[in-house]
């Protein structure tokens, strides 16, 4: 197998870039069936361009390309050991020329190895069978989406549903629940894998397995087959809609297996997955290790996706140049459209823990700045300068209980991020006047290209490169306001109004 390490660095490219065929179609319909002016619309035109730059640049889709998890099936007498090694040697390569973004931290420490490798990852499943070619099939799943996983323990009530017993009905309600929980901060619209049975273990995994489906196949299981259906149809109904902006696509596959169980325990597990639904297989030669031929790759595949230019600007949008002022801030309303300009810092988890206990370095002034909920893909040049080759928003609901100290502390008028903050955040930004802007969550092509420079670093060697903060000279990025200085938030309407709906689907 001496060529299976390039083999899988040629997996692991294709697919932190390049969506497969069904994603593609599904995403296509969703596109079409959106209104182009309507928000929902501008984030959809927004992903279109984004996977076609992608492709062009074959660098991520998204930047966080989540824990590489490998499901392979392999013939007696080949050698596992050898081929997890290579794995981790190709994981290591393409993570130091940015096809992944080096997500390994220490479990407890959060000191990131920097090259995707540590205790458990990245994730390699292999399975016995009796074909005469080695099946590798890789999922990139982000963190965003992973975080919006849900598990019930039924009998349950379930909000909005009430009681769910321990039979169909019962795992329909919950997975209408799993939908509706994962708003915007899931990068809507998405994808659910769902796994009924098993233990707490295996009925996550067999909910992530279902991830591995065609989105146009039928569930041999005629009971399941009607479910999927009937949760596609429903959950589309909640008005969740691109980025929980409201719209028509809320989730555009669901693919559901059963285990069996012990009687104690009836676990319905699913496995949510963003927009940028990054899973692609390849069948490899035992002998060489060379590829003979890939899964999911459709000759009738849809190769460009947009059909424009992204965003469309129509003269409107609020230009505004960083610093802001606290005036400016409070002349903007949830619903503008706006062009960002001038600097602009990223900071994530570890740096909104840090300010907790700390001050910032004295050589940096953020007052009237804008704060970017960002982890990026930044490769270094020769020159010792920095590149940014992905860029898209983080969840910012992880920030919660920090961003309105972290406001105050710093002096913003703006925070970026995706799927929107709660009412301590919202509060924050009536006090103290600022702002939070909704990028579009995955575009990571998109928004790069509007980093027209890296200024400066802080924190790197601490955090490592996607909790550091980085310091961007930014020119005609484009958000939208869904929280404003006066107590307005689009993502808590649309969730009042999907829960209304979702108490009716019962």
């Amino acid at each position: 197998m001496k060529n299976f390490r390039d083999s899988i660095i040629a997996l692991i490219t294709e697919t932190s870039a390049n969506l497969p065929s069904d994603v593609r179609a599904a995403l296509s319909d969703a596109i079409s069936n959106e209104d182009p002016s309507s928000q929902a619309g501008l984030a959809m035109s927004a992903i279109s361009v984004n996977i076609d730059m992608a492709v062009d640049n074959v660098s991520p889709v998204c930047q966080d390309t989540g824990m590489p998890t490998f499901f392979i099936h392999a013939p007696s007498g080949v050698d596992q050991l050898q081929m997890k090694k290579d794995i981790q040697e190709a994981v290591a390569e393409v993570s130091k020329s940015g096809k992944l973004r080096p997500n390994a931290v220490d479990a407890i420490t959060g000191k990131n190895s920097g090259n995707n490798l540590g205790e458990h990852f990245p994730v390699i499943h292999f399975e016995p069978w009796a074909e005469n070619a080695v099946e590798v099939r890789l999922i990139l799943k982000g963190g965003g989406c992973e975080n919006k996983n849900m598990q019930y323990s039924l009998p349950a009530e379930i909000p909005g549903l009430g009681r769910a017993s321990r039979d169909i009905d019962g795992v329909r309600k919950c997975l209408l629940h799993a939908v509706f929980q994962a708003q915007g901060q899931g990068c809507s619209p998405g994808f659910i894998g769902v796994g009924i049975g098993g233990d707490r273990t295996s009925g996550f995994e067999l909910a992530k397995k279902q991830l591995f489906r065609r989105i146009d196949d039928r569930n041999p299981d005629a009971e399941l087959d009607q479910l999927e259906q009937e949760i596609l149809r429903k959950a589309n109904t909640l008005d969740i809609g691109p980025m929980g902006f409201g719209g028509k696509a809320t989730l555009l596959g669901c693919k559901i297996g059963k285990s069996h169980r012990v009687p104690a325990s009836f676990y319905v597990s699913v496995a949510y997955n963003c927009w940028a639904y990054r899973r692609l297989g390849i069948l490899v030669d035992p002998a060489s290790g060379s590829i003979t031929s890939w899964q999911y790759r459709d000759a009738s595949e849809i190769t460009r996706m947009s059909a424009g230019e992204g965003i469309p600007l129509t003269g409107s949008e609020i230009v505004l140049q960083a610093p802001l002022s606290e005036e400016q801030v409070r002349s903007l309303k949830v619903g503008d459209m706006v062009i960002v300009n001038g600097p602009m810092h990223t900071g994530r988890d570890a740096f909104h823990h840090h300010m907790m206990h700390h001050d910032l370095p004295e050589h940096l002034d953020t007052e009237g700045g804008i704060l970017f909920h960002c982890g990026p893909v930044v490769l270094k040049n020769e020159d010792g300068s920095y590149r940014v080759t992905a860029a898209g928003p983080t969840t910012s609901i992880r920030e919660e209980p920090y961003q309105a100290d972290v406001i105050r502390k710093l002096r913003l008028r703006a925070i970026i991020g995706k799927g929107g903050m709660g009412p301590k955040t919202l509060k924050g930004l009536e006090d103290y006047g600022a702002v939070y802007l909704n990028a579009i969550g995955g575009a990571a092509q998109y928004y790069a290209k509007c980093i027209e420079k890296v200024t400066g670093v802080d924190f790197l060697e601490e955090m490592g490169v996607p909790e550091a903060m980085w310091h961007f000279e930014v020119k005609s990025f484009p958000a939208i306001v869904t929280m404003d200085a006066h107590g307005n938030s689009l993502h808590s309407r649309v969730e009042d109004d999907s829960f209304r709906q979702l108490g009716t689907l019962a």
